[in-house]
């Protein structure tokens, strides 16, 4: 039951933060988010499965009773954790920390709601990455849209209100799409299943049960059930073409949400895509192979050459979410051991790294009041540590040996270079490892504007080191992209046993 306590501590701790003055509220919602990460940790060190949770293998923490009935489909409530959901539990909780401390500064009004809200949606992420029943994994999955929305459209920058309805609107007709595909599933396995399980459904589908649905046969039902979720889950990567709505979001967004929505809430699609669509129709996607494999190299130099045309500190590191989600997708349809879960390991690589550059852009801001490259200079001499942390995580950006982010890189391009899903996979290895030269290019020219050189700063503001408890959150988290980086095995031995049975299913190893 250490799931669900964590999921109700976390849901009591915003209960709680909501009612407390707004002077208490930052500080108690630090404390109160310590008891998940507490919680996760044990979990972590606890954990004790094999295989993977949709086809057969042993979960960890499970729970599975029935809940409700919903026409000829029981509704369980079933969690659970396996090698690919234990890690992002683990990063929702200390990121979900690290971006309450790293608030402190920014946030002046409505703290109590502020706090409680970003309690809330972490409540809400765990659930995403510990549900197994789809009904309970989906209202999980709509209700962390709506305190993102709040915190975006309440305490955002001067478009905040557009940035959070395109928000709303973008990600929820995704959300539409794909339930529409994951429907056409269930009926299509008819009388096969009897209950809405994600193990239940997987291994049915697994098993050749998919029959005709709405004149499509089981073949042409499939691909179209795929194209729909994945249309639907690229949308809350994002996916280039579909990723307009994030630059908005993050630039109106205050920073410690910009944290949490590209440290953890991209991760929700990326997630969903190899627990639904790679693991659930592995046949399906290797059809689909070119076309993934051409939108994923898309995503990466699309997105690092948007990320190289910005001006805006906060602009460039959202393009570069696009561009380090392309990644993701890219070792995902390579079907490896090593492409898989490097992209799995990449999620939680990308969360801490990413976190670290807001974060660090979000102090440089809350000193100069300002993010455009053009308007300072040299301000390292002013700013020591955090000039030096924001170096350090750019270069573990640019993947720096002994860096989380070059181990994730690392497994990703072994994993898609071997690859025998399509003869032409290693050119596309090829052309999306280009994508960290153009990230080196646009991360060394913001740094060398701003960073160093004759001290110049277009305001009237005194630039001083940050105070200890906005560098902090930074610190902690240069330090876990190092550690992870120095030992990968603290998570890719359990991943790489979870994404194991999803290659036997599809055909490589």
């Amino acid at each position: 039951m250490i799931i669900e306590a964590l999921i109700a501590v976390t849901f009591l701790a915003a209960l709680v933060t909501f009612v407390l003055p707004d002077r208490y509220a930052g500080k108690a919602a630090f404390a109160l988010s310590l008891a998940p990460v507490v919680g996760s940790l044990y979990m972590w060190q606890q954990y004790d499965a094999s295989g993977n949770a949709l086809l057969g293998g042993n979960i960890a923490f499970e729970t599975d009773v029935v809940w409700l009935q919903l026409g000829q489909y029981d509704i369980h409530w079933m969690v659970g954790v396996d090698g690919i959901s234990m890690p992002l539990v683990v990063l929702t909780t200390i990121l979900t920390t690290l971006a309450i401390v790293s608030a402190w500064t920014p946030i002046s009004e409505r703290q109590s709601q502020f706090f409680g809200l970003m309690l809330l949606m972490e409540a809400n992420l765990l659930g995403v990455f510990t549900a197994l029943d789809f009904f309970v994994w989906f209202i999980f999955w709509e209700a962390v849209l709506l305190p993102m929305y709040f915190l975006i459209g309440v305490w955002g920058g001067p478009r905040r209100k557009y940035a959070a309805i395109k928000f709303f609107v973008y990600t929820n007709i995704a959300s539409l799409v794909m339930f529409i595909g994951f429907v056409s599933l269930v009926f299509g396995l008819g009388d096969s299943i009897t209950s809405l399980r994600l193990p239940e459904i997987a291994q049915a589908l697994q098993a050749g049960q998919l029959g005709s649905f709405a004149g499509l046969s089981a073949g042409a039902l499939a691909s179209v059930a795929f194209i729909a979720m994945f249309i639907g889950f690229a949308v809350k990567v994002p996916v280039a073409p579909l990723h307009t709505w994030l630059p908005d979001a993050h630039v109106e967004a205050p920073t410690p949400v910009s944290v949490m929505l590209a440290g953890v809430l991209l991760k929700m699609g990326t997630y969903a895509l190899l627990r639904f669509n790679f693991t659930m129709l592995p046949e399906t996607a290797r059809a689909f192979a070119l076309p993934i494999a051409l939108l994923a190299v898309a995503s990466v130099i699309y997105g690092a050459l948007l990320a190289l045309a910005q001006q805006d500190l906060k602009r460039i590191v959202a393009y570069s979410s696009v561009s380090s989600m392309g990644y993701v997708i890219l070792g995902l349809i390579a079907y490896t051991t090593y492409g898989v879960g490097g992209a799995t390991f990449q999620m939680v690589a990308h969360g801490l790294i990413s976190g670290l550059m807001f974060m660090a852009v979000g102090v440089i801001y809350n000193t100069t009041h300002t993010r455009m490259v053009s308007d300072m200079s040299g301000i390292a001499d002013r700013m020591p540590v955090t000039a030096g942390i924001f170096v350090a995580g750019a270069f573990g950006y640019m993947g720096l040996p002994l860096m989380a982010g070059f181990a994730a890189e690392f497994f990703i391009f072994k994993g898609a270079f071997e690859s025998t899903v399509m003869e032409a996979m290693p050119l596309f290895t090829g052309a999306g490892m280009f994508g960290i030269v153009i990230v080196a290019g646009y991360l060394l020219f913001a740094m060398q504007r701003t960073l160093f050189g004759p001290f110049r700063f277009d305001g009237d503001y005194d630039i001083t080191e940050a105070p200890f408890h906005d560098v902090a959150p930074l610190a902690v988290l240069l330090l876990l992209t190092i550690v992870l980086g120095v030992s990968p095995d603290i998570f890719f031995t359990m991943i790489q046993d979870a994404v194991t049975p999803i290659l036997e299913l599809g055909g490589a190893f």
